[in-house]
């Protein structure tokens, strides 16, 4: 519950782009899938991961 309210934190504070960075690491390192990533950051993390050469990993 506590990493949810400081997702949500990070998100009123203008930190999405931080959260989709977070996000594609994780995706990238194999400790998340991108399926788990929240849809509302899922085109962010996909970008990232484009431009990082694995958008792949976003499919």
């Amino acid at each position: 519950m506590m990493r949810f309210w400081q997702w949500i934190l990070l998100y009123l504070k203008g930190g999405e782009t931080m959260m989709a960075m977070f996000f594609a690491q994780r995706v990238i390192l194999g400790k998340t899938e991108f399926s788990e990533v929240p849809a509302s950051l899922q085109e962010g993390v996909k970008e990232i991961l484009e431009e990082s050469g694995v958008g792949f990993l976003a499919e």
